[in-house]
């Protein structure tokens, strides 16, 4: 294969679904701009807030991209770089497109809450308190696994470390600067071309101003930032990092696509499929979890109904930031596969061992965007450091979600004083920082890790199946939520169903035991939303009020008539 060819024909299939299955999704959700966006009619300046696209674009994008579609792509091509690039390129046109914009319009309609708030409203109460807790655990996860990586990588990195500070007063400079010209006509566009200039100049100003501080020290400033980032108004610093940040990764994709068409290098990586791998498993239901991010990922609907939604100025703005987003990730998905097609299996297998997969990934672009007339070193550098810079906005946007996961837990609360402090975003963010420094402080997240993989597909299906009940219960055709849903159910299910076996054989009975318990949610939640349906349809079958009953009473109410 030719990568020129492989990145024009994927280019060209990702561009017609934008404006062809885009569209009919769009239409399939009523996408319809006379509708007020929650972020008009609850705007606070604090998490809603009416943004311009680009800007709305910028923040999704960069949330969402982290380091998932470089990591599980690379490693997936174990299984062969044909059955990677294929389900890429249709995981992400029918799948994960879909399952983000659908995720950002069911939030839309929801006051811009979350997807667990959709379960509560759609499925109930029960399903609710489900999904909660497992999204707020995956959260913190990811929260002390990323402070873990930035950390180790800003030790290692002390350029990096300086070029990330460096980004953040520049983002805070730029959100008030931006805020106060709002009015201006060109305000925005200049304030973002001097952004991005300066971001750029940061990166190359970082090595000469290398930062040396000890991990511990370096865990407790990244927790402390990600408090910030939760707290304060999502145009002060979430926004604006995330929005200048998406330019490197923009840039990074424009330069490998240049250093493609100027090299045109030579594909090296055999075309065998592996339907076995002996490091990873069978090729199903592991390549599909092991992509993730560049295809469909749960942690995404969390993204979309959490930050993404209040931030949205007009439904129709859910198309690009919400299936052209996840499609702009496809792309570098694609890119990311690329990265190692350029080197043989064996140098491949060896790199991916000893070097890992970020590393094989920046190595392989760097080769490529030199051809532009930049130095190995540089691009290569260039590459790890919009990485890390990745890794970043991941932190600090999980963090926020967490602090809404928690919140809304307590939305129903009767208690009064108990739903007050549930709902205070500094005790949320409080608890969030302190569950991420006691499974730092334990270590455990390197046993749980493996896992996530498993739980963020399974994410995926749940916030399918809540997009799915809702659309039912609306009265429309849900296929082309349902099928990726059943899809992304035997994936997760049979995932952790393998998962618990293996783990259970080799005596590690904290993994089978965790994957049990996924196994279970999985199954709970669907027969809660088959009951939900149950009911919606005897209250429309016999016209029977009181939304809230259960099923037994509608039975029974039933019978009477």
């Amino acid at each position: 294969m030719n990568l020129i060819v492989l990145i024009i024909i994927s280019a060209i299939i990702l561009i017609t679904a934008y404006y062809t299955y885009g569209k009919y999704v769009s239409k399939k959700l009523g996408v319809d701009n006379s509708n007020i966006t929650p972020s008009n009619t609850l705007e606070d300046g604090i998490d809603y807030v009416p943004t311009k696209s680009p800007i709305v674009l910028g923040h999704h994008f960069a949330s969402i991209a982290g380091a998932g579609p470089i990591i599980g792509p690379v490693i997936a091509v174990a299984f062969g770089w044909i059955p990677a690039v294929i389900w890429i390129i249709i995981g992400g046109v029918f799948f994960g497109a879909v399952h983000d914009m659908a995720s950002m319009l069911a939030s839309l309609r929801h006051k811009g809450k979350s997807i667990g708030y959709v379960i509560e409203k759609q499925i109930g109460a029960k399903g609710k308190v489900l999904f909660l807790i497992f999204s707020f655990s995956t959260l913190i996860l990811i929260v002390g696994v990323f402070a873990d990586i930035i950390a180790k990588t800003f030790i290692n990195n002390p350029s990096v470390a300086s070029s990330s500070i460096l980004f953040i007063i520049l983002a805070v400079v730029f959100g008030v600067v931006n805020k106060a010209l709002k009015n201006s006509k060109y305000a925005f566009v200049i304030t973002s071309i001097i952004g991005v200039v300066l971001m750029y100049f940061f990166v190359y100003l970082g090595k000469f101003i290398p930062i040396n501080i000890g991990y511990n020290l370096w865990v407790i400033i990244l927790l402390g930032y990600a408090f910030i980032a939760s707290v304060t108004p999502v145009t002060l610093l979430l926004q604006p990092r995330d929005y200048l940040t998406s330019y490197l990764l923009y840039g990074l994709i424009i330069a490998a696509v240049i250093g493609i068409f100027i090299a045109n290098p030579e594909v090296k990586m055999d075309n065998d499929i592996v339907f076995k791998s002996p490091d990873l498993g069978y090729i199903f239901p592991v390549l599909f979890v092991t992509v993730a991010c560049g295809a469909i990922s749960g942690f995404h609907s969390l993204v979309a109904s959490g930050t993404t939604s209040k931030q949205l100025n007009k439904e129709s703005d859910a198309k690009i930031v919400g299936y052209g987003g996840m499609l702009i990730e496809t792309f570098l998905a694609i890119l990311s596969v690329i990265a190692v097609m350029v080197i043989s299996r064996e140098e491949y297998v060896s790199q991916l061992l000893n070097h890992g997969p970020v590393s094989l990934f920046a190595d392989g672009l760097g080769k490529i965007i030199a051809a532009i007339g930049i130095s190995k070193q540089m691009a290569t550098s260039f590459v790890a450091l919009t990485v890390s810079a990745f890794a970043l906005t991941t932190l600090d946007t999980c963090t926020r979600l967490a602090r809404f996961t928690f919140q809304e837990y307590f939305d129903d609360k009767e208690h009064s004083t108990i739903k007050k402090v549930g709902a205070n975003r500094y005790i949320a963010t409080t608890v969030v920082i302190l569950s991420s420094i006691v499974l730092l402080s334990t270590g455990e997240f390197d046993v749980l890790w493996p896992i996530f993989g498993s739980a963020n597909q399974l994410l995926a299906a749940l916030a399918l199946l809540a997009i799915a009940v809702w659309l039912i219960k609306k009265r429309i055709n849900a296929s082309f939520v349902l099928i990726p849903m059943y899809v992304m159910f035997a994936v997760a299910l049979s995932s952790l169903c393998l998962f618990a076996i293996t783990n259970y054989q080799n005596g590690t009975y904290i993994l089978a035991i965790l994957a049990g318990a996924l196994f279970l949610l999985a199954i709970v939640l669907l027969w809660l939303a088959k009951n939900s349906l149950k009911r919606e349809q005897l209250h429309q079958d016999f016209n029977i009020p009181g939304k809230n009953e259960d099923l037994g009473m509608i039975k029974s109410k039933n019978k009477n008539l």
